[in-house]
Formats: structure tokens, C-alpha cells, sequence
């Protein structure tokens, strides 16, 4: 698969970003930046920090400093939901749909919540109709209850109903996780169909380490809440983020700048 190019202009800058669960800091002084189009990958072992890292971009988790800016505008101070209107959408660990309601439905509500001058002013706005394009798997199931679905059909239905939102970096959280093999994969057929159709700016989170630099454009390694490594895929190798990942003796930490 080759990977969709980016644009060169920055729409996501993350700067010093510092976040933490009481007294245990998670994430400490991590900055990268985002280029439009692009698909970044963060991995890092259990405990480094991945996810809290997103929930604070998302606006779902407390920053204790730091600076987020989306598309030029800064967005730290704004809640989760003025988040998702300027165009910073997660897609959660566990999908968190609502299970009650049909695959229809929770994309309805998304597509009521999302900020109407954005939407107007896109070129072409997200909808059902063209989520079902990109996301084929979800129209034999559209009508059938969230609670129902399969992780993977569950999966889908997550990321399209933050489509919903029109975002302009799309966040996603443990993209294979407790899925088969089988499942993964059409889960990352959907994510290729994203970047190709729509040029969708990806930053996500995979524990497949293989997978992880086979799709992204560049690879994120945390450990211990700090920016290790940061590479574009083509120009690392396994053997590298594998050094940083665990943090052996040969993995020399890098600038926590792009």
C-alpha cells in the first residue's frame, strides 16, 4: 500500500503537551506536528502513555501544560465537544457507541451535533450516504442496533460516525484491538479507502508493530510518556523502533520536535 501524500502544510501542532492521572504523570513534554494528508502511527508499550495522549488532544482528558493548535487555531482550552465541531474527532478504545440505538441513528445524532458552518463550508461534507461509500460494510447493517454488531462492524461504525463530524485530523484509539485477523484487515481496507477518497489526516494508535509502519506515513514511539522516537517509516527499520519501543541500550532518545 502506498501511503497517501501529505501536503506539507502542518494542520495538527502539539507542543510540550504534559498530562497525568493524579500524581502519576503519563505524558510528559511530548510535541510533534501533523501534515495534512498525513497518516501518523503511535505505538509504545502498555502504560506509555498512548492513549492518554489522544484523550487530551480530544479534549476527554485534563492537560497539565502544553499547547494543542488544529489548522492554525488553538484549540487547549476548548472542551471536547468545541473540539469535535472545529474538526478534532476521536474514535475511542472500545467504539462507545450508543447500543441501543441503530448504526442509522448514532450517525444521525453526529450529523445533528457537528458545526453547520464547517460543514457548509467543506467541499464535500461527510453523510450517510457517503460514509456507506467508504465504509461498504455498514449498509447491510445500518438499521440493525449498535449492541448487536461485531467488534469489527462496531469499529466501522465508530469511525464513521466521527466522519460525521467533518474532522480535519481523525483520532483513533487501539484500531486493532480484540479484533481477528480477518477483521483488522477490513478495518485497514476502510482506513485506506478514507485516505485515498478524502485524503483524511490520521493519527492512530496500533500495537502491530508490522502493521503500524506498513500503513502510516510516520511512526511515534512513546515510552514512559516521552517522544522516543519519531521517524517517516520508509527511512527506519523495525530493528530501530523496536530499540526505542522496549528501550534498549542502543535506542538514544530523540527531540521531541518534528
Amino acid at each position: 500500500m502506498t501511503p497517501q501524500a501529505a501536503t506539507g502544510a502542518d494542520i495538527l501542532q502539539v507542543k510540550g503537551l504534559r498530562a497525568g492521572h493524579g500524581p502519576l504523570v503519563a505524558v510528559r513534554g511530548v510535541s510533534f506536528a501533523l501534515q495534512r494528508g498525513e497518516c501518523v502511527a503511535l505505538i509504545g508499550a502498555n502504560g506509555a502513555g498512548k492513549t492518554t495522549l489522544l484523550r487530551c488532544l480530544a479534549g476527554v482528558h485534563p492537560a497539565l501544560a502544553g499547547q494543542v493548535r488544529l489548522d492554525g487555531n488553538d484549540v487547549t482550552a476548548l472542551p471536547a465537544h468545541r473540539r469535535v465541531q472545529q474538526g478534532l474527532a476521536l474514535v475511542p478504545e472500545g467504539r462507545r457507541l450508543w447500543a441501543d440505538m441503530t448504526v442509522r441513528e448514532n450517525l444521525t445524532v453526529a450529523l445533528e451535533h457537528r458545526d453547520a458552518a464547517r460543514a457548509a463550508a467543506a467541499a464535500e461534507p461527510w453523510s450517510v450516504a457517503r460514509a456507506l461509500q467508504a465504509l461498504p460494510g455498514l449498509a447491510p447493517i445500518l438499521d440493525r442496533p449498535a449492541g448487536a454488531l461485531s467488534g469489527g462492524q462496531r469499529q466501522a461504525a465508530a469511525i464513521a460516525r466521527a466522519l460525521m463530524a467533518n474532522p480535519a485530523v481523525l483520532l483513533l484509539d487501539e484500531v486493532s484491538l480484540g479484533l481477528s485477523p480477518l477483521v483488522v484487515e477490513e478495518v485497514y481496507r476502510s482506513l485506506r479507502t478514507l485516505r485515498a477518497q478524502a485524503g483524511t489526516t490520521l493519527l492512530l494508535v496500533e500495537q502491530d508493530l508490522g502493521r503500524a509502519l506498513a500503513f502510516a506515513d510516520r511512526v511515534i514511539c512513546l515510552r514512559e510518556g516521552q517522544a522516543v522516537l519519531q521517524a517517516a517509516c520508509a527511512d527506519t527499520t523495525r530493528e530501530a523502533v523496536t530499540e526505542a519501543y522496549f528501550g534498549m541500550a542502543t535506542a538514544a532518545p530523540l527531540e521531541n520536535t518534528p
